[in-house]
């Protein structure tokens, strides 16, 4: 069962490293959380490793770029792992051809312009006209604000005709930035697999994106699965990932699904949650309104 917690002091000791959610659990999208930044920054200053695991389209310095911007100190962090480095490694690696229509914000051009050390003597990836590609690439909509998944069908339409495959960079469905809900490539790439094209996530709940953490988190000095704990607000990417990895989580109520479990965000009920996570088949270790 599902123990709900008011503070991540309350288990941190048990574990040595923690892989946090950024939207929804360290910040809005417009500004960072207090109480999340003071307990990340406690966990590290008591010996502990945090990596942020994020589904951001973009690449880890571009991300850790935008955490500058928002205020969110180095101190709270150690490692940032994107679902764009593990997209990017496909992408590169020729998963959906080398003429590639990207389908996305020109903020993530840092997805083909970043290119990694390992792939720097990769043949080009050169982003052409949707009649010109053998695959997408998508980060998002062009207009993430404004676009719904459906404004996409015509060109999903022939993309799926002509059987070009879809890397979607980023897994989540929705996020919220600050009061307002966007989508974000998951939901497209959902659309596009409704209407019969195919589909490739490297992004939570995934396990490309898990296998490139443990990675880079071995060269600080690797932990065991058993002692990492998974945060995040995200049901079917954080929590549902995390359980795939055989990885304790930390499901934070007043995110996504803060609508759920009764009129006070801040003090979640019970029962209430104890039924939403049982109509979606997860039971993860902790809860917490808000990470602090």
């Amino acid at each position: 069962m599902t123990q709900l917690i008011a503070s991540l002091s309350e288990i941190s000791g048990r574990y040595d490293a923690l892989f946090c959610d950024l939207w929804g659990c360290l910040h809005n999208g417009v500004a960072p959380f207090p109480g999340a930044v003071a307990a990340l920054r406690a966990f590290r200053a008591a010996g502990g490793k945090v990596v942020l695991l994020t589904n951001a389209p973009r690449p880890a310095a571009a991300v850790a770029a935008g955490l500058d911007r928002l205020g969110v100190p180095r101190e709270a962090w150690d490692l940032i792992v994107s679902s764009g480095d593990a997209a990017q490694d496909a992408m590169f690696a020729g998963a959906v051809g080398r003429r590639v229509w990207h389908l996305g914000p020109e903020k993530d051009s840092g997805f083909f312009d970043d290119v990694p050390a390992e792939w720097a003597d990769a043949p080009p990836i050169r982003r052409v006209a949707l009649d010109e590609a053998e695959g997408i690439v998508c980060t998002g909509p062009f207009d993430e604000i404004n676009e719904v998944p459906e404004d996409y069908r015509p060109q999903f339409l022939l993309a799926k005709t002509r059987g070009l495959p879809m890397l979607c960079a980023n897994p989540d469905i929705v996020v919220d930035l600050g009061h307002r809900r966007i989508y974000c490539a998951g939901a497209l790439a959902a659309l596009y697999e409704e209407m019969g094209g195919t589909a490739l996530y490297f992004g939570k709940p995934h396990p490309p994106i898990y296998d490139l953490a443990r990675r880079r988190m071995a060269a600080l000095g690797g932990v065991d699965d058993g002692r990492i704990l998974a945060i995040g607000d995200g049901i079917a990417t954080d929590i549902a990932g995390a359980a795939g990895e055989g990885i304790d989580a930390l499901f934070v109520t007043g995110g996504l699904a803060a609508d759920q479990f009764g009129p006070d965000p801040a003090h979640p009920e019970p029962e209430a949650l104890r039924e939403w996570l049982s109509t979606r088949q997860q039971a993860p270790q902790y809860a917490i309104a808000s990470l602090r």
